[in-house]
Order: C-alpha cells, then structure tokens, then sequence
C-alpha cells in the first residue's frame, strides 16, 4: 500500500487518503469521510488506500497493469486478502477538467470516481455484467446525494472521452 496521513483514525482505523501534491480544491477531511460512508453502502470489507495523483502516474499504472498507455480517471486494484479491500488511483488532473466541465466540485468528482472504484472492488464491471454496475452505482449516487455517475455520463454521450477500467477481475464478491 501507498504511504499517506492517517486523517481519521477513530473512524476508519487506517490511511485512506494519498495526496501526491498538495491542491487547495481538495479536501481530504471530506473525502476521507466520505471515502468511508461508501464503502459501508457498497459492502466493502478492510483495509482501503485511495491515491489521488497525477495523469503521468495513472498512465504508467494503466500501461503496467492493463496494457493501456494513456491516462483515465480512476483504477481499482483489489485484494484477494480478506482484510485488505484493495486500492484506488484517481488522476488529479482529469478529476479537475471532469469537474469544470459539468460545474461541479472537485471534491464531488473525486466522490464519483471513488464510488465508482469501490465498486469495481467489490466485483462489479460495467464493461461486462449488462447494466448491473449502472443500477447500483446510480441507486447509491442518490444515496450520498451526488451528481449524475460516471457510466450515466459515459453512456448517455457517445462521444465521452472518459473511459474507466479495472485492472484485474474478481469474481464471485457481487453485492
């Protein structure tokens, strides 16, 4: 796991949060706070590392472990070790453009990709399971009161450049 600041330990026991540099639209309290309410709705279970970093980094990770070589917003790497829930990468940089261009928070972007990662870690892939992905991730966007989800968007602009992946698969933990 990556190393970062223990932001809240009487909630969530462990470092959620990883900032790479520091960014005053980023509110790591709020996140790491939210970072745990989500994952007690998707029904994850252990230790959970989110690193918020840059684009050049999420390409490297996306080359290394899919084969991509271009940035995307968020990867999930989850663990077949029952106390660790895995890890999340979100690129600063396009969580920022993502959040001008639908005039909302940078906090509440990073919220969507996080809950969006979470449930890749949980055994949900939108790329394969005919809209189950979808159903939960809208039904819990209500739920935490965010905007629209990443597949809505995605799939309701042909267009979208945004794209998110899994590196690895993991069967058998849906929700």
């Amino acid at each position: 796991m990556w190393e970062g600041v223990l932001a809240l330990p009487f909630v969530l026991h462990t470092k959620v949060i990883i900032l790479e540099q520091e960014n005053a639209d980023i509110h790591e309290r709020a996140l790491t706070l939210f970072a745990s309410k989500a994952k007690r709705a998707v029904g994850a279970r252990g230790e959970l590392s989110i690193r918020i970093t840059s684009s050049v980094e999420i390409r490297e990770l996306n080359r290394r472990f899919r084969r991509k070589n271009k940035p995307t917003d968020v990867l999930s790497f989850p663990s077949d070790t029952p106390r660790l829930a895995g890890d999340i990468a979100i690129s600063a940089e396009i969580a920022a453009a993502n959040a001008n261009e639908l005039g909302h928070s940078v906090d509440t972007e990073l919220k969507i990709l996080i809950l969006h990662g979470l449930l890749h870690l949980v055994g949900y892939d939108h790329e394969t399971d005919d809209g189950e992905m979808q159903a939960k991730e809208s039904k819990l966007r209500q739920q935490l009161k965010l905007p629209v989800g990443l597949i809505e968007r995605t799939n309701g602009q042909p267009s979208a450049r945004k794209r998110v992946a899994r590196p690895a698969a993991r069967k058998g933990r849906r929700q």
